[in-house]
């Protein structure tokens, strides 16, 4: 087996592991409620953190030139996105970016567009910075998210300053086609309306699919922002880096506004894996997301046998499923339904907004005899 080849952990060396998901529940409960996976780290990255221990580099982290070089050239070749490495800024995380660019972007009050059910911690964010949250729902198309642009517009013409846009979209999987993305800049430019693009989830992207980066189409240039990341997919959320990208002068201006003292957020280490990552880890993602896109059939195939009842569209890009168990007629909000009498551990869906009751949403990004404890928790929950 190739040293770049993923492997997803067993359940006895997962238990071993200290981050949150792991430490959150009783031993007897299955964690599948946060967006981490459960697979070995990528071999250029995992060489590049021993030597940096081995040489004492832990220090504070700054925007390493080739930080800005690893990400312009991961974006030309995955997604032939041309970025110039000097509009690359390193930021601890995509939600701090989003924080403090609402901060210096507009005034307390303003509405913030969200495509709900989605991340949850847009909520919060948007709230610290005394924005107003205004949601515009995805929408089903047969079996099938899609965009709602009529919402989108409507939102806009009601005076939203500001549009939080998640794609790969968090918790569906939807994926973005360049046509919604052209009539988005469109609406952003017409009603002057700025676009954070949180794209954390765009290497994630599976067979099926296509990531079109925001930015990469000239005309969304003008009025968006892009926020990636490789913590996601090579599974460094903790080590603390991720990266923007603006590419036009005004918006430039307003990155060069954000707080000096937010570059002493990211992890020196998260600068360190995410060039090894960015810069040599394309052949470990490739194996992942043959691994990912195996999951999220056999997923499918095992709510299918299992829990029928339970409603699941495969997500075209990252590795989360979102659950609609409405259909199951609980006695209470599912997923502390399942944590109780199933001990599995998901995600709540009114957390990803009132759109989101009755519904769960699973991480699958792990071994799969563990997806299919997981089914089999959920299904004896019912019982």
């Amino acid at each position: 087996m190739s040293e770049d080849q993923p492997r997803w952990l067993p359940l006895s060396d997962l238990r071993l592991r200290r981050s949150y998901k792991w430490r959150a529940y009783p031993a007897d409960v299955i964690p599948a409620f946060v967006a981490e996976m459960d697979v070995t780290l990528a071999s250029p990255v995992t060489r590049a953190l021993q030597d940096a221990i081995a040489a004492g580099d832990t220090g504070y982290a700054t925007l390493d030139p080739e930080l800005a070089q690893a990400v312009a050239s991961f974006q030309l070749g995955r997604f032939g996105w041309q970025v110039d490495p000097a509009d690359v800024r390193l930021i601890p995380d995509v939600m701090a970016g989003v924080t403090e660019l609402l901060r210096r972007a507009v005034p307390p009050g303003s509405g913030v567009v969200i495509n709900t059910p989605v991340y949850p911690p847009f909520f919060h964010h948007i709230g610290e910075t005394r924005c107003r949250v205004v949601e515009a729902p995805l929408a089903r198309a047969g079996s099938r998210w899609v965009l709602d642009l009529d919402a989108v517009e409507a939102a806009f013409t009601q005076g939203a300053a500001v549009y939080l846009l998640c794609n790969p979209h968090n918790p569906t999987g939807l994926v973005m086609t360049e046509e919604e993305l052209r009539q988005i800049a469109d609406l952003a430019e017409r009603f002057r309306v700025l676009v954070l693009a949180d794209e954390i989830h765009a290497p994630l992207t599976l067979a099926g699919a296509r990531h079109i980066p925001f930015l990469s189409l000239p005309e969304a240039q003008a009025r968006g922002i892009a926020l990636v990341s490789a913590s996601k997919a090579w599974n460094l959320p903790g080590l603390k880096c991720a990266q923007l990208v603006a590419a036009s002068p005004a918006l430039r201006a307003l990155v060069r506004r954000l707080p000096e003292e937010l570059v002493y957020g990211a992890g020196n280490l998260g600068v360190i894996a995410s060039i090894a990552a960015y810069r040599d880890g394309g052949a470990w993602l490739d194996q992942l997301l043959v691994l990912v896109d195996r999951n999220r059939r056999l997923f499918a195939d095992l709510l299918a046998d299992r829990l029928p009842g339970v409603g699941y569209v495969p997500p075209q890009g990252t590795y989360l499923a979102w659950l609609d168990c409405a259909g199951l007629e609980l006695t209470g909000e599912p997923a502390k339904v399942f944590l109780k009498k199933g001990r599995v551990a998901l995600r709540r869906g009114p957390d990803f907004g009132s759109v989101g009751t009755g519904w769960v949403r699973a991480t699958i990004a792990t071994a799969p005899e563990i997806l299919a404890e997981i089914v089999e928790r959920m299904r004896a929950a019912l019982a």
